[in-house]
């Protein structure tokens, strides 16, 4: 399926302007930035750049979408032969999916000609900015369970392709499973899911519907018992599925003091081991909130997939150098008020102390950093138009799960906090 009409209008029309000035041919570093994170936010989580790389991959201008953009006069003749041969040919280089990142720094660097790299500004915003809001947010709430398994099931409060996004992002972040299926066909996630509450319902007793559960998912299954009334639910839960009955969820009420009660009654009806679960409107200060109360794991929907308030990242996408008419590199870079950019390509470096806690972000112009100037940041995605496959798919989902995790650990305890608060470290230009 193209992507190549999920874009702003006015790509194209500069393309079909930059043909007619002869400048569409101008060497050209494009750059995605955050400008700032989200009020309060401590650090951001890259996401999105798998998904991203299959996107460029699927950006092509077949006769059906030439035939619309030359119905409705978007863009003249010359621009269209030039987008029917459309294939991007530059090269693409990035923060590794699943750093943490911080205002100022070049989280994608996007290197062709003017033309080319002029058109995939829409597509590359609409997906690293709502991944990477979703990884943001999963990783708070990831910090804040302590350890404890979080699953994501936000796909009725999402776009249904959204919904396959942020299930992703959410997992690269460190959740465990999704409820998503296509999640799971596509990324490799693991998924989950038992029953819901028009389940029981549907039969004539509470009863009858866990019997049902019972029967097709064996007694390790997780039963929901707040339909009606959590005490009665709890005590059919252990008495259909035995002391060995997996788990119990709970969606509703006030989640401290009723889950200290279920598992006080669990444990004096023998099922020590069941585990609770709890799924009611959770966002990473609720689940902070929890940390004292014996529940064993989350299910988080609305606020995961929203980006728990910041639905977008606030990534920019900025020229910062071309190729002038002698063929020499300038720099160049906005000057309007309170949207000032840096010019020049540039080259991040992450600083560590000697405990290997990260300290600054220091962000060279120009030259490429010295060696052993700190942990550089970019990784090559696209060579000469050649896309590396390693950051693709599940195998690129599970490599992106892995560094988040790593780049998690690297970062100073106070980056955790919820409270508001400034960037965990400095941006710095060297």
């Amino acid at each position: 399926m193209s992507t190549a009409l999920l874009t702003d209008r006015y790509e194209l029309t500069m393309l079909d302007a930059a043909i007619g000035s002869g400048t569409h041919e101008r060497e050209c570093v494009f750059e995605v930035f955050a400008r700032r994170l989200p009020e309060g936010r401590r650090y951001g989580i890259v996401a999105g750049t798998g998904r991203l790389l299959d996107a460029v991959e699927q950006f092509r201008f077949a006769d059906a979408e030439l035939s619309w953009l030359r119905d409705n006069a978007v863009v003249g003749p010359a621009a269209l032969d030039w987008l029917a041969d459309y294939r991007f040919s530059g090269s693409i280089s990035g923060y590794r999916e699943g750093e943490t990142y911080f205002p100022g720094s070049p989280l994608l660097v996007v290197e062709g000609t003017f033309a080319e790299a002029v058109i995939l500004e829409t597509l590359i915003l609409s997906v690293l900015n709502y991944d990477t809001a979703v990884a943001s947010a999963a990783a708070r709430m990831v910090s804040a369970a302590q350890g404890r398994p979080l699953a994501e099931m936000g796909s009725r409060r999402a776009n249904e392709r959204a919904a396959v996004a942020a299930a992703r992002a959410a997992y690269i972040a460190g959740f465990g499973a999704t409820s998503n299926l296509e999640a799971g066909r596509s990324f490799g996630i693991p998924t989950m899911g038992t029953a819901a509450h028009s389940f029981t319902l549907l039969h004539d007793s509470e009863e009858e519907a866990f019997r049902a559960q019972v029967a097709a998912l064996g007694p390790a299954t997780t039963l929901l018992v707040d339909t009606y009334d959590i005490e009665r639910g709890v005590e059919l839960a252990v008495t259909v599925a035995g002391t060995g009955l997996g788990a119990v969820r709970i969606d509703s009420g006030d989640l401290p003091v009723q889950v200290a009660a279920v598992r006080a009654q669990l444990d004096a009806l023998g099922a020590t081991g069941t585990r609770i679960t709890v799924t009611n409107d959770l966002d990473e200060f609720t689940i902070a909130a929890l940390r004292a109360a014996p529940v064993d794991s989350y299910g988080v929907g609305t606020s995961v997939v929203t980006g728990s308030g910041h639905p977008a990242a606030g990534l920019v996408y900025k020229l910062v150098a071309h190729r002038d008419s002698a063929g020499e590199w300038v720099s160049v870079a906005k000057k309007s008020a309170a949207k000032a950019t840096v010019g020049g390509r540039k080259w991040p470096v992450r600083t560590l102390d000697t405990r290997g806690t990260a300290v600054a972000e220091t962000i060279h112009v120009g030259d490429e950093p010295p060696v052993g100037a700190g942990r550089a940041l970019l990784v090559p995605y696209i060579a000469d138009g050649v896309i590396d496959d390693r950051y693709r798919g599940p195998e690129g989902t599970a490599l992106a799960r892995e560094h988040a995790a790593f780049a998690m650990d690297e970062l100073p305890a106070d980056a955790l906090r919820l409270g508001r608060g400034e960037p965990a470290i400095p941006t710095v230009y060297a």
